[in-house]
């Protein structure tokens, strides 16, 4: 059954597991955290969902936003004098956006079912192991040589080595600025082995542009007041 997910949507992508701070000051989203922090909005959840672009400014129609959003967790929230907050939230389950509803309440309110990843077809346990060992191994090695020409030392962490290799992929994505698009892919990918492969082939794809050009990667865009 679709199930009813207060929604922020905001130019980026949130992956599962992934923390996610964020400066409100848009009226609509300071009673969205009002409504998280009192309880008002269940297990203080709500959706986030990529923006596409558009030359509206409100957010009425599906598409103007990505069909796939994780949902994030409120962990922490500081109210500043003039009534804006300071939070910080983590992803937590992707979820498919089925519709919209932008008049029952002061922000946007989606119908959604979630999206769980397809469990991996075992063919020999063994071989599987030995797969995902592999696959691991490369991932991990694909992180350490973009962190290491992006950031200084002490300034990223790798993932703890008994991760999940299903939460894997998302995780090594903190501290690698991947563009927008190859962040809605990885959220989108439910097999996980896949999702594995895809996050090495852009974090060493991204690793060896900033090599080349001996150069650090641009920050990320600035959120827009329409989407905090």
């Amino acid at each position: 059954m679709p199930l009813p997910l207060p929604l922020f949507p905001l130019r980026t992508v949130l992956l599962p597991g992934v923390p996610l701070p964020l400066h409100i000051f848009e009226p609509r989203y300071r009673q969205l955290t009002v409504d998280l922090m009192t309880g008002a909005v269940p297990e203080k959840r709500f959706g986030v969902v990529a923006l596409t672009p558009s030359a509206e400014v409100e957010v009425t129609s599906l598409d103007q936003v990505k069909p796939i959003g994780c949902t994030a967790v409120l962990r922490q929230a500081s109210r500043l004098p003039d009534g804006r907050f300071d939070i910080v939230t983590v992803g937590e389950q992707r979820f498919r956006l089925l519709a919209l509803d932008h008049a029952a309440a002061p922000y946007l309110i989606g119908e959604v079912e979630w999206l769980p990843d397809t469990p991996a077809v075992v063919p020999g346990q063994r071989t599987i192991s030995q797969t995902i060992d592999s696959l691991v191994a490369a991932a991990r090695a694909a992180y350490r040589r973009y962190c290491q020409a992006a950031w200084k030392q002490g300034e990223w962490t790798e993932p703890a080595e008994d991760v999940d290799v299903a939460a894997l992929a998302h995780l090594l994505t903190t501290d690698c600025l991947l563009p927008l698009d190859d962040r809605q892919r990885i959220l989108e990918e439910t097999r996980p082995l896949h999702r594995l492969r895809l996050v090495t082939r852009l974090i060493s794809r991204e690793a060896g542009i900033l090599a080349t050009l001996n150069a650090v990667p641009a920050p990320p865009v600035e959120i827009p007041q329409q989407g905090n």
